[in-house]
Parts: structure tokens; C-alpha cells; sequence
């Protein structure tokens, strides 16, 4: 719980980074590192409040040796920022030892002649002292745009750096001070934490390039302020209510199996006269009649709990139901991670594509759940539905986080998936029908396969096609046969530049053809098109979580008739062969070295 300052470097205008190292490590906590140029040589005011100072650094060899200047000003503030503005030096800040409803509300103005000193407070401190959604504490650099003053904020309502507020200075003086809040210009996700910035994002350093233009690094984060701390604290709760629950029923065991009898606890000295003098005897028969009292209520309960009675099954049951809830918590909030399903990166980027999805009007109740599910993944910038039959829905129908196109095809053809789409921007395509739902993890996996091999289908349901004649088979058989030579593209990722204009090429004609006639096979005549256009590789397999099928939740299944939806299967493969010529061998599972493919 010790931050550094640490140095990363660009050298291709932010799309990738190198770490340098750490260019300053204090005994206390550092953050918010300010940097700036005055004179010919380089500063950071970093934030060290534990310090109780403000500390002002010079970069004795930029970026990472840098020597103590001065202590500013003897104060905890953080999120300190300065700027140059209208001939003077401004510090905008806040006292970090503020409490209750003034913590993170807080902001305080400096001003002086030099950004080395003295500093003098303003007139009106505290700007702000009490409600922490207006943006007191700091949030980046003040910039000037077309000549005002801008002051990003923190909105810390809820949990602290909610988000980036912008302000804009309205007036500035030693004696005053007023901004307004103005629009950001960022339109907030609603991925939640299946987006880097889906929880908060409280930080933006915006500045102008020599070009004219402006570059901005903005922070994010997947989780709530204290968001660990919180499933530590839930996870170890589960656990001990675990506990105390396995203790609880041992020493009510243990209680029932031991009875003490009531002679136990009667002296067995006879009377005497110390006896006269000192009510022993009362005493003891007291003590005898609740022994008995107890001891009748101990059998009475241990014979009812004893009998085979089916309410104390159910009591017993119940008892375990909750011990194993308990547990199942605390791993949950112990092991479960933070239950973000983050995007994989590649070559330190991460990327988008689009979703494609064919249906009609039947199955409108289940695009509904795939929408809502699948637009909240991080990596999905689109969902194009390809409407094949009935009355098309609106795109305002869906609870959606991306953009939702509707499709609407002039025929019902199963032609129509792979059908050229000029408006598909992204060049990486998921084909997924929308009866399949998976986790928002195992499409992201699928996405860094292809990455790396674009050149292939990558996909979540393996076939191993073989025989004389050949046959379709279920992926029970290709496990069995340890290998696949072909990938269901009702879940699989392409490069739609080259899939969708292979498939409506020329030599595709006879083979679209035959899919239409038979309303199957298209995905079978893709494989077919990719094989046939190369003696590499052209398909690969990811292994799912798990996967759902909820078209087997309703009557409206296209290939409800399963050894029927085979035959016509193995009529097509037939076909397709005799075309454009074999499949290629079969590729094993388990190939890959992250072990996505077993």
C-alpha cells in the first residue's frame, strides 16, 4: 500500500508503452506525480501526504534521477495542480485531513509569483468543503482552450474518483474564484467492469502538441474504491459463519451425548453441624432438581433428534444447505476474482470486432438475452442482426451497450450470415448463433486465437470429418479420434473481409446454391472455401467454459430433428467434396501452450 513513481515511454503516440522504472521512491506513499517545465529545467510535485508536505522535486537527469528542491508549502495536500494563468502562479489543491462528509470535498487555492514560492492562501478557502460530487479534489492538469481556464474534478460520490468532471474558470483573482461545470465530451460505458473504465475513471492530463492538435492519458478501473477489501471481508465472514456453524452442531452433539447425573452434583458428606449453621442442605436440593429438570429435557431432546422423522432430516439438511451456501461465499469472494471478464491484449494492444447473428421473428425473446448478454463483453463494438423472416424488431428493443444494426434481408436464406456487409467496420467478425450463450471470457479468448492467427477460423465447436464416405459426427467422435479438421461457424471468429467475399465469389456459386436448397450447410460449405484457398492451417479450436443452447428451452430450434439435421449433414459433405476437393488431416487438441484448446 506504497505507491512509487514510476516512468513509462511512447514512442508511437501511445498505442504501445515501455516501461523505464522508478524515478522516485520515498518512505511514504507518492502519487499524483505534476510534472512541468519552468526555466529550462524540469519539476514534480508529487502528492506525499503522509509527509505532511508538499514537496517540489528537480530532475536532475530526466526522467528518472530526481533531487528534493523545496518543500512548497508544510501541508497534507493532494492532488496538487498548478498553471500559469493571467501573470500568476495558481495551486489548486486539497487538505487531505479532512473528515466525514468533507473528505475528498475539499478545495484550496495558492497563488504566487513563481511556482517555487512563497505561496499565498486565497481569499475564499475552501472553495468547497462538503458535498463530493461536485468535483472538488483534483482530477489532471488545468489546461487553457481558445483562451479560458479548465479545471478537471473528481466526482467522488459513491466511491472515490467516480469520474472526471470538467470546469470551466469563470473567474480567477486573489479575491475570488467561480467555474462551471461544462461537458466532458466522454460518453460513459455500460460494460461495468467488463471495461477498463467501467467503474471510475478520476484522472485525465490533457495538453496541446506542437501540431495544434491535443492528446489526453485518461485513467480507469474495473472496480469500486475498496473493492478488495470488501471481498476479503465478505469472503472470511462466509468462512467463519462456516465455521461457527460446524462448532455449533459438534457442541450440540456433544452436549446431548453427555448427560451428568444428578448425583454428580450432591455432596455425599452426610450433615453436620457446620450444615446447621450454613444452608448446604437447601442448596443441594436445588441443585438435585434441576440436574433432573436438565436431564429429563437432554434425553427428551436427543430421543426427538434421534428418531428417523422426516423433519429432522430436513432440519439436519437445512443445517448443511447452509454450511455449504457459506463456504461456496467465501470462496466466491475469496478466490473468485474481482468478476471482471477483461479483454486479452496482443502485442500490448487489445482490439474490437463485431458480433453477426442470423434469426426471425420467432426467436425474438431469445436475441433479446443474447443482445444484453453479449454487448456488455469489452472487446464487441457492434451487433449486426441479420433478420431473416417476419416483422424486424427496432434497434431501440434491446438492452444493449454497443450499437445494434437490424439486417433486414430481402429472401430467407441461411446464405444471408455471410452475406458482404460494407458497414462492418472491424475486420475481425464473431459468427454466433443466438441461441449459443457463453461467458464473456471465453469469447475474449476466442478474439486473442484469431489474433494471432487471422488468417484462420477460430471457433468453440470442433467436428472431425473422415470415412469413406465421409460422415458428420458429433465432437464426442473428434475427441475420440484426438483431432478436428473443421470448425462450426455458428460460433466461430473470421476475417470478414476475406470469409464473407470468398463466400459470394464465383466458385461459390454452386455451393451456395445447394445450401439454400437444403436451409443447411453453410457453415460446412465455409470450411470447405477456407480449405480449398490454402495448404496452411485454416482452422482452430477453443475450448469453452461452458456453453448454453437455449433454443432447446423452446419450440423454435431449426435442427431440432438431431440424426435427420446429420443425414442431410453427410449429404452435404459429400457434395462439397466432390467441389472443391478434402478437408485437410485432423489437428490435435491440447496444442496450445495456455492449454485453450483441450
Amino acid at each position: 500500500m506504497q505507491g512509487d513513481i514510476g516512468v513509462a515511454r511512447s514512442l508511437d503516440q501511445g498505442a504501445t508503452w515501455e516501461f523505464l522504472g522508478i524515478a522516485l521512491d520515498e518512505a511514504w506513499h507518492l502519487s499524483y506525480p505534476f510534472v512541468f517545465k519552468y526555466e529550462n529545467e524540469i519539476y514534480m510535485m508529487p502528492e506525499g501526504n503522509k509527509k505532511k508536505e508538499l514537496r517540489l522535486y528537480r530532475a536532475s537527469k530526466f526522467p528518472l534521477e530526481w533531487t528534493l528542491e523545496k518543500v512548497l508549502i508544510n501541508k497534507p495536500l493532494v492532488d496538487s495542480s498548478l498553471v500559469q494563468y493571467e501573470g500568476l502562479w495558481w495551486l489548486f489543491a486539497s487538505d487531505f485531513t479532512r473528515h466525514g462528509i468533507e473528505k475528498n470535498a475539499e478545495l484550496e487555492i495558492w497563488y504566487s509569483n513563481s511556482p517555487l514560492g512563497p505561496w499565498n492562501e486565497h481569499k475564499q478557502n475552501p472553495i468547497y468543503k462538503s458535498d463530493k460530487s461536485l468535483g472538488a479534489r483534483n482530477g489532471g492538469r488545468l489546461f487553457v482552450f481558445e483562451g479560458s481556464l479548465y479545471r478537471p474534478g473528481q466526482d467522488c460520490s459513491g466511491t472515490y474518483g467516480r469520474r472526471v468532471k470538467l470546469y470551466k474558470v469563470e473567474k480567477l483573482s486573489k479575491e475570488e474564484y467561480k467555474e462551471a461545470p461544462v461537458k466532458l465530451g466522454i460518453e460513459e460505458t455500460r460494460k461495468g467492469r467488463n471495461a477498463w473504465n467501467g467503474m471510475r475513471y478520476h484522472h485525465m492530463d490533457a495538453q496541446q502538441l506542437a501540431s495544434g492538435g491535443w492528446i489526453a492519458v485518461m485513467d480507469g478501473d474495473r472496480v469500486p474504491s475498496g473493492d478488495s477489501t470488501r471481498r476479503s471481508l465478505f469472503g472470511y465472514m462466509g468462512f467463519s459463519l462456516a465455521v461457527a456453524l460446524v462448532i455449533f452442531v459438534g457442541f450440540v452433539k456433544g452436549a446431548i451425548s453427555c448427560y451428568i447425573p444428578p448425583s454428580f452434583l450432591v455432596p455425599l458428606a452426610r450433615r453436620s453441624e457446620l450444615s446447621r449453621v450454613f444452608p448446604v442442605h437447601r442448596f443441594n436440593q436445588k441443585i438435585r432438581r434441576y440436574s433432573t429438570y436438565i436431564g429429563r429435557n437432554i434425553s427428551a431432546t436427543k430421543a426427538r433428534l434421534s428418531e428417523k422423522t422426516w423433519s429432522n432430516m430436513l432440519f439436519f439438511c437445512v443445517i448443511a444447505l447452509i454450511g455449504v451456501v457459506n463456504v461456496c461465499i467465501a470462496v466466491h469472494f475469496l478466490l473468485g476474482g474481482n468478476g471482471a471478464e477483461e479483454a486479452y491484449t496482443y502485442h500490448g494492444q487489445h482490439s474490437q470486432f463485431t458480433m453477426v447473428t442470423m434469426t426471425y421473428e420467432a426467436r425474438l425473446w431469445n436475441l433479446k438475452l443474447f443482445v444484453e448478454h453479449y454487448s456488455r463483453c469489452e472487446s464487441v463494438r457492434e451487433i449486426v442482426v441479420v433478420w431473416n423472416k417476419g416483422n424486424p424488431p427496432t434497434s431501440d428493443a434491446f438492452d444493449s451497450t454497443v450499437p445494434v444494426r437490424i439486417r433486414v434481408e430481402e429472401i430467407n436464406s441461411l446464405n444471408n450470415r455471410f452475406r458482404v456487409d460494407p458497414l462492418i467496420k472491424t475486420r475481425a467478425v464473431l459468427e454466433l448463433d443466438d441461441d449459443i450463450m457463453m461467458t464473456c471470457s471465453d469469447i475474449e479468448k476466442g478474439f486473442r486465437v484469431w489474433r494471432e492467427h487471422p488468417e484462420r477460423m477460430v471457433g468453440f465447436y470442433p467436428r472431425m470429418i473422415d470415412g469413406n464416405p465421409l460422415q458428420y459426427r458429433n465432437e464426442r467422435y473428434a475427441r475420440g479420434k484426438r483431432g478436428y479438421n473443421l470448425i462450426l461457424t455458428g460460433a466461430a471468429f473470421m476475417d470478414s473481409q476475406f470469409a464473407f467475399r470468398k463466400y459470394w465469389s464465383d466458385e461459390a456459386t454452386q455451393g451456395r446454391g445447394y445450401v439454400h436448397k437444403n436451409f443447411n450447410c453453410e457453415d460446412l460449405l465455409m470450411n470447405f472455401l477456407y480449405a480449398n484457398a490454402s495448404s496452411e492451417r485454416t482452422v482452430e479450436y477453443v475450448h469453452p467454459a461452458w456453453a448454453i443452447d437455449t433454443s432447446k428451452l423452446s419450440a423454435v430450434a431449426i435442427s431440432r430433428d438431431t440424426q435427420k439435421h446429420y443425414d442431410i449433414r453427410t449429404k452435404c459433405l459429400a457434395k462439397f467434396a466432390s467441389i472443391y476437393g478434402p478437408l485437410p488431416q485432423k489437428w490435435g487438441f491440447g496444442m496450445r501452450e495456455d492449454g485453450w484448446d483441450k
